[in-house]
């Protein structure tokens, strides 16, 4: 008898949502004053600004038969970014909600909700703990792995232990994800989709297909996959669980885009500005690629160094993450244990951001993309310094002053340098 009210109990419990953790997080940034002989409606303040940002986020998750689990993810954002978000091809605060779409409310909305199906192809097991989108317990070292619904196409593309989360880690774009890779979203960064992963203890090989925006930066989707998606496959070899790791990307996205260099013959024969937007035709397409790299140094792999680079091939307008078209970046993360606190952060980074010659010439003619338009442009690449220093006054609580330099601010020699102060607070449960 009680066997059976046992076995009733853990059958119940598999349709039983599992809070999984909670977040907040604050960012209170300053641009200081900049360099600015002329300014366009998407660069970043000449007399300079301050902006606070607020996200709020709730994870849950539901065990299933059949090696099945369900996640949905609440999340809330209030505030903005400095200079509106815009100016920049790197970014200086990673949580900010792009502000391409106008009508994006400010209540909660559903982030990810979607089906996990993990088939095991070995017996033997790894620990899974507690945490957003990860329901504890054990999974096979060796499984194919399945998702389904709605994503955040890097939540399981382009990871890295040092520089994979904006926030707790860097906040710049360029530093957190590979910012060549224009990935599949919405204005607030997930879309539809499906993964397939074959994983094993040295190696993994994911495969990802999802709903592209209608427009650049913009919150509708194309529901339709053979009109419209964003493609990408990459191999992570890690021979060992704690060692170094190189991940390998390529992708390709079919969308409703415009050509650069079709936007500037329109101009000339108008005798207008370029717009990327009088351009834009279905069917379009880019590719490019991604190398990401981490390798633990010391400090069971919480000092170690990173590294990526991406190029995509610039032909066609950046269409959803940022206005960037070659990437190169490095950094290290240093452990408080050095100093006796360990589990404090130092951290240390530079992003090298580059444009194709067709983009650079759209730009310099006073064309605009969805972040970047001065008017006019003198190219330079895009340099930014990043250096944070992350502590833990009390549990669940984390501070980080952020300090960013970037020269050349929209590929613009003629603008800048400009400086960037900010603190953030993240808590988590």
């Amino acid at each position: 008898m009680l066997a059976a009210l046992t076995l009733h109990a853990e059958e119940v419990s598999l349709w039983v949502p599992q809070w999984l953790g909670a977040q907040y997080t604050f960012v209170d940034q300053h641009q200081d004053s900049l360099h600015s002989p002329y300014a366009g409606n998407l660069s970043l303040r000449p007399e300079g600004d301050t902006a606070r940002s607020h996200t709020f986020g709730a994870y849950f998750g539901m065990a299933l038969p059949a090696h099945l689990q369900f996640y949905a993810d609440v999340e809330m954002f209030k505030g903005e970014g400095v200079s509106g978000a815009t100016g920049l091809g790197g970014l200086t605060n990673g949580d900010v909600i792009r502000s391409g779409t106008a009508g994006l409310g400010k209540g909660p909305y559903l982030a990810r909700a979607y089906l996990r199906w993990a088939l095991p192809l070995s017996d033997d097991t790894v620990e899974v703990e507690r945490g957003q989108d990860n329901l504890p317990g054990k999974e096979a070292t060796q499984r194919v792995e399945v998702k389904l619904g709605t994503l955040a196409v890097n939540d399981d593309f382009d990871r890295n232990r040092y520089a994979g989360g904006t926030r707790t880690q860097f906040m710049n774009w360029s530093l957190f994800n590979n910012t060549a890779w224009d990935f599949a979203a919405d204005t607030r960064g997930y879309t539809d989709g499906l993964v397939v992963g074959w994983i094993h203890p040295s190696w993994s090989l994911r495969y990802g297909i999802y709903l592209m925006p209608y427009e650049a930066n913009g919150q509708r989707l194309v529901y339709s996959l053979p009109d419209s998606n964003g493609q990408q496959i990459e191999l992570t070899l890690q021979p060992q669980t704690d060692g170094w790791a190189l991940r390998l990307l390529a992708f390709r996205n079919k969308a409703r885009m415009g050509i650069y260099a079709d936007a500037i013959a329109i101009a000339q024969a108008t005798g207008q500005l370029p717009d990327i937007r009088a351009d834009d035709q279905p069917g379009r397409h880019k590719y490019g690629f991604g190398v990401n790299g981490e390798l633990p140094l010391a400090d069971d792999g919480d000092t170690g160094l990173f590294m990526r680079a991406g190029w995509n091939d610039g032909r066609t307008e950046s269409f959803v993450f940022t206005e960037v078209d070659r990437t190169l970046s490095a950094g290290l993360q240093l452990s408080g244990a050095h100093w006796g606190r360990p589990t404090d952060h130092f951290s240390l980074a530079v992003a090298i951001n580059g444009l194709s010659s067709i983009h650079r010439d759209y730009l310099a003619l006073g064309g605009e993309g969805f972040v970047l338009g001065d008017g006019a442009l003198n190219y330079g690449r895009e340099q930014i310094l990043e250096a944070y220093y992350s502590f833990t006054p009390i549990a669940h609580l984390t501070l980080s002053p952020d300090l960013q330099l970037i020269h050349n601010p929209g590929y613009n020699r003629d603008r800048g340098p400009a400086r960037f102060v900010g603190l953030r607070a993240h808590l988590e449960f």
